[in-house]
């Protein structure tokens, strides 16, 4: 918009020094009425644009996702989860229980630890404090950013704390079958865009 601005400056500057000559003045003139109508399409653009759609959150039940295939945990599960949700536009946080680490490592693992090697910054992944259980920090995780929870898990528990896991579409089942990744989305369809075996170059994706 700055073109149009400096163009009506120039076309008032122009009509003052004109002032004296009928001819340049109407010229001059003119300038300034069409360098208003610039300005003001160019205000009715800006007002126009909208803003950029706000990414709805996902959060991954870490913990439960990890043991999708074959009941042995792999993160090179959870980590597939969160490439096939980044893809459909889902902005991802990744909630794990303590001991995760030593069931996948044979080490405690902190967030940054599961943050590289799950290609996320360490603000999305969370590991719970030990002896706690992580279902609250999910559910109260979900409900801070009015997500919806990625696990096998239905948290019949904290339905009285949390009724929201009660309703349709909020926890999003999912597995593999035939080494292939799947989510049952919310709107009634299962996601099977672009179907990958799971594996990667994960290192602790065998364990």
């Amino acid at each position: 918009m700055n073109a149009p601005v400096v163009l009506l400056i120039l076309s008032v500057f122009g009509m003052g020094l004109a002032w004296n000559t009928p001819d340049l003045l109407l010229l001059a003139g003119l300038c300034a009425v069409a360098s208003l109508v610039l300005v003001g399409i160019a205000l009715i653009k800006r007002a126009s644009v909208t803003p950029k759609a706000k990414r709805d959150w996902i959060v991954i039940d870490g913990s439960n996702v990890m043991y999708w295939q074959d009941r042995v945990p792999k993160l090179v599960t959870v980590r597939e989860a969160v490439l096939r949700l980044e893809a459909l536009g889902f902005a991802i946080c990744v909630v794990f229980d303590a001991n995760a680490g030593h069931l996948l490592a044979g080490r405690y693992m902190h967030d940054d630890a599961f943050a590289m090697e799950l290609g996320l910054e360490v603000a999305r992944v969370l590991v719970v404090p030990k002896g706690a259980p992580a279902d609250p920090y999910i559910l109260k995780a979900a409900r801070g950013v009015t997500a919806r929870i990625v696990t096998n898990d239905r948290y019949r528990d904290w339905v009285p704390d949390f009724p929201e896991v009660a309703q349709t579409g909020h926890l999003i089942r999912g597995g593999v079958r035939d080494g292939v990744l799947w989510l049952d989305l919310p709107g009634g369809g299962i996601d099977t865009q672009k179907p990958r075996k799971v594996a990667g170059p994960l290192s602790l994706q065998d364990r």
